[in-house]
């Protein structure tokens, strides 16, 4: 027979060498969040000032932009478990095939998304779904195409943060998401103004955007933990 196995609670504290990789670990995600959320907040805040119909229009696909990342978040868990137990077994080729396979899901799963959503742009189901109120329809309408064509690279994005998750380099993901917000602020404030809600969202494409180029830089460096170029 099997011998069962004794949990016994302990009431020492761990040494920090054992707290170490998880307060680092933890803080760098914290940072990470933190950035996300100040440039969001900051979107929505530029957005308020604009009017009443840009900001209900700027929540409405701030609503969509959420669901679809929620969908290709189970992309970025599945890649996170996939890639820590193929580095974890240190077999290098797994971990180039499996954040491979993950891309090339992730990039069929965005253009899917973007087919679902662009059908609901083309009919004006969009539209007409989440307001009746006729401006911010009209403010809705100069973003939505916004939200269909990003989300190819929405999903490439979320499944680069689960491979660099799954390596835990979580330190550099937090420097990463730093950078991209400011330079989604720079664009914001240095680029001309048209519609200032399209404006906004421009930004927030630059936001995903730097955060796809950082993330490609870490998984093609020679040194780095992927290599996915070989």
């Amino acid at each position: 027979e099997d011998n069962p196995v004794s949990i016994t609670p302990s009431l020492s504290v761990p040494s920090w060498n054992d707290m170490k990789p998880l307060v680092v670990a933890s803080s760098s995600v914290l940072q990470r969040s933190l950035f996300l959320q100040l440039s969001l907040s900051f979107a929505a805040s530029m957005a308020a000032r604009a009017g009443a119909p840009s900001v209900a229009a700027h929540q409405i696909g701030i609503q969509l932009w959420i669901l679809c990342c929620m969908i290709a978040d189970s992309l970025e868990a599945a890649a996170q478990a996939l890639v820590s137990d193929a580095i974890g077994r240190q077999a290098s080729d797994d971990v180039r095939k499996i954040s491979s396979t993950i891309f090339c899901y992730a990039f069929v799963l965005g253009i899917i998304l973007m087919l679902g959503l662009g059908v609901g742009d083309i009919t004006g189901f969009l539209l007409k779904f989440f307001t009746s109120d006729s401006d911010t329809q009209v403010q809705l309408s100069h973003i939505v195409t916004i939200v269909v064509l990003v989300q190819p690279m929405n999903c490439l994005v979320f499944a680069a943060d689960g491979v660099l998750q799954g390596a835990a380099e979580f330190q550099f993901q937090a420097q990463a998401m730093g950078v991209s917000a400011a330079g989604a602020l720079l664009f914001y404030m240095l680029v001309p103004v048209g519609d200032p809600l399209v404006h906004i969202w421009e930004s927030l494409v630059i936001l995903q955007a730097l955060r796809g180029l950082t993330s490609l830089y870490k998984l093609v460096e020679k040194d780095g933990p992927i290599k996915l170029m070989g």
